[in-house]
């Protein structure tokens, strides 16, 4: 090999074009924006998200989401530069750069550059990513108007005592493993059980079941993440007088519910009509697409103003 000098950093045929990408208070064409080789959050899955929906101009839930990101750098010792509203703006700011009415924001940080090593204090500074998508550019957006089917992934959610849940890291191997599982046996998704054997989520989204016209999803203490779109479908249920609760689920309720679904700001409310082979219904069940219909209502009317 032939050493030619430094290369141009560049994501050439990877990225959509045409977005800015925000970076540590600049924007960047998205085909161009990279970070360093030794960020943490490449090397160590060293950082925390949140992923945005973006509404008629309006940004979804944005308080939540800042609050969540917050709560989740905390956890893992990790100090976001910023102050929630500093943050928020520069959200806003992404989102109105980008000229997106529709379509999605990922804010990410990351632990920094810094020597290899697991250490943390060999970061100088964290790193501020926020990436714009429009809604061609993520495929999970919409998917939720497609039913899916799943299996029962015997990859173990990470228990609460090891990895909170409650915190949205760069760590998704435990569930990029269980996805594989699904996507090997040619289906949609990978429903996870925690260390007790218990349900507690999809992949990528928290899961709710119905039997007998009462809603049921597994509690935060089986390794599941506070989803936002989680505390939306709850606060639909008590809006909508349909029973629901909070209760260790397990594979017999799977198998035998009359309605499932999955929730998360990408997919919002997606249906599932089979899992592990074992048909829970033909479609959208009559509560599903209650909660479904609510929640568009919600979110075309709520959210923060980005123009």
């Amino acid at each position: 090999m032939t050493y030619t000098g430094l290369k141009v950093c560049s994501t050439s045929g990877a990225p959509p074009t045409g977005l800015l990408v925000y970076i540590d208070g600049e924007f960047y064409p998205s085909e161009k924006a990279c970070v360093s080789v030794f960020d943490h959050g490449l090397l160590y899955g060293d950082g925390v998200f949140e992923g945005i929906s973006i509404y008629n101009g309006r940004i979804f839930k944005l308080d939540q989401h800042t609050r969540r990101m917050y709560e989740s750098a905390k956890t893992i010792q990790l100090t976001i530069p910023l102050t929630e509203q500093e943050l928020k703006s520069a959200i806003i700011e992404t989102a109105r750069t980008n000229k997106l009415k529709q379509g999605y924001v990922r804010p990410i940080l990351t632990r920094g550059v810094g020597v290899m090593g697991l250490n943390p204090k060999n970061c100088a500074k964290p790193t501020l990513i926020i990436i714009p998508q429009r809604p061609q550019d993520y495929s999970l957006l919409g998917a939720g108007r497609t039913p899916a089917r799943a299996i029962v992934s015997t990859i173990r959610r990470n228990p609460v005592s090891s990895l909170p849940a409650r915190a949205k890291t760069l760590n998704y191997l435990n569930n990029i493993l269980a996805k594989l599982k699904a996507t090997s046996a040619g289906l949609d998704e990978a429903i996870m059980l925690d260390e007790r054997g218990f349900v507690s989520e999809a992949t990528g989204e928290n899961l709710f079941l119905v039997h007998s016209g009462r809603v049921s999803t597994p509690p935060l203490q089986a390794s599941v993440l506070p989803g936002i779109t989680r505390e939306v479908v709850m606060g639909i249920t008590r809006e909508l007088h349909i029973a629901f609760e909070e209760r260790d689920l397990t594979i017999h309720d799977l198998y035998n519910a009359n309605e499932a679904f999955l929730s998360s700001s990408s997919v919002e409310i997606q249906p599932l009509i089979e899992i592990d082979g074992r048909i829970v219904s033909n479609g959208e069940g009559p509560i599903t697409r209650s909660i479904r219909q609510r929640f568009d209502e919600i979110k075309g009317s709520e959210g923060t103003p980005v123009f």
